[in-house]
């Protein structure tokens, strides 16, 4: 029988020598050693090699009286035991002070490597909250302190994300699944009969499945960049118009206005018609599910200039509930409904995906509002293009 590991299980390390298994600081310590060594011997042998003959290149050049070969070898002698003395006694403090100073250096650059080792150890394990301190080692142990730490906090916050999204994924089916038991058993037990209402239920039902399923693939490819877009360059107001139209009916029997705003020159764009159609659709969506009735939705198209190129925007605003500006960045996250939305309503994901598809383009999706009960306006903005 097959054993499979488990998301966190590790393969077996490979047997380690004797030097894989010395650490750095020991290592760094052994590197310095061996250069004190090589210049220490180089020292001894250049000095030996040179010393004598110069020494006795500056007697020759003195002028003092001619000496005997005894005495000149015992000079000789005399002086190559002095300069190996001297040598041999700077050489031995040299390696003493040198070695020191290269064992508190290895330590102390050995120090912040332990440390970045343990906490790449605690997120193996799903410590998210682990934190490396700078080691003020210059820019390049900074660098890597500083994105370890953003790597931690990532992590965090995706398994935050990732449970919220668990949970919240769980409460969205949780209703049709419990209206198609309890359907189903009023079937069985014979309380209800497969007329044309029972069958309208069923079918309501596993219709908002589907579509809860399809907006989250939808959503997971396009914040994967999965998305495929056939973008052609057109002009923007004919999309809205249509955008517009498909939506009209509902707007007034909701007794909503919905306005387009006219404009001298439409902004063309390289676009995905059906991906933006889309987007569009999404946001007038969210605008008529949070006015009330006898309020106003008015669409705009503007371009405008930026640092990367000119823009076409594309304005959405309402007189609905509004929101606190603070929660403008959180009207994009999955299943969110900060304005106060039916919860029975529309999956949580159009306004998700409608940033989604601007972003594929290149753009964005932002959020403005006052406050509570003083409306909201969306911006849609795509780079723009020439015809």
């Amino acid at each position: 029988m097959t054993q499979v590991d488990g998301p966190r299980a590790r393969r077996p390390p490979p047997a380690a020598g004797v030097l894989d298994r010395i650490g750095l600081a020991p290592r760094l310590l052994l590197t310095d050693a061996l250069v004190i060594l090589a210049g220490a011997g180089t020292l001894l042998a250049v000095a030996l090699l040179v010393g004598p003959a110069l020494f006795l290149e500056h007697l020759r050049r003195a002028h003092l009286p001619e000496i005997s070969p005894v005495v000149r070898d015992h000079v000789d002698a005399a002086f190559s035991q002095a300069l190996l003395l001297a040598l041999a006694t700077a050489v031995a403090v040299a390696t003493v002070v040198a070695g020191t100073i290269s064992w508190l250096v290895a330590r102390r650059l050995a120090a912040p490597v332990r440390d970045v080792a343990a906490a790449a150890e605690g997120l193996a394990d799903g410590d998210y909250d682990t934190a490396v301190p700078d080691p003020r080692l210059g820019p390049e142990f900074a660098s890597l302190t500083l994105s370890m730490n953003r790597l931690s906090h990532r992590l965090a916050a995706t398994e935050a994300e990732r449970r919220r999204l668990t949970a919240d994924l769980a409460h969205q089916l949780r209703t049709p699944l419990a209206a198609l038991q309890a359907t189903v058993e009023a079937l069985t037990d014979g309380v209800l009969t497969p007329d044309g209402q029972t069958l309208a239920v069923l079918t309501d039902q596993t219709g908002r499945l589907r579509r809860l399923v399809a907006d989250l693939e939808k959503v997971s490819r396009a914040e994967e960049r999965q998305l495929v877009l056939h973008p052609t360059p057109q002009p923007l107001l004919p999309l809205v118009q249509g955008s517009v139209a498909a939506v009209r009916e509902r707007y007034r029997a909701k007794g909503v206005d919905l306005v387009v705003q006219p404009t001298r020159t439409s902004p063309s764009a390289r676009v995905d018609a059906d991906r933006l159609a889309e987007a569009v659709g999404n946001l007038l969506d969210n605008a008529l599910r949070h006015t009330p009735s006898a309020g106003t939705v008015l669409v705009s198209l503007r371009s405008r200039p930026s640092p990367c190129g000119p823009l076409a925007d594309l304005v959405i605003r309402d007189t609905g509930e509004g929101f606190e500006p603070r929660e403008a960045p959180l009207l994009f996250r999955r299943f969110h409904r900060g304005r106060h939305g039916d919860p029975d309503v529309g999956s949580g994901l159009g306004l998700t995906i409608a940033r989604a598809i601007a972003e594929a383009h290149g753009g964005s999706l932002d959020a403005h509002s006052d406050g509570p009960g003083q409306g909201a306006e969306f911006t849609l903005s795509i780079p723009a293009a020439t015809l």
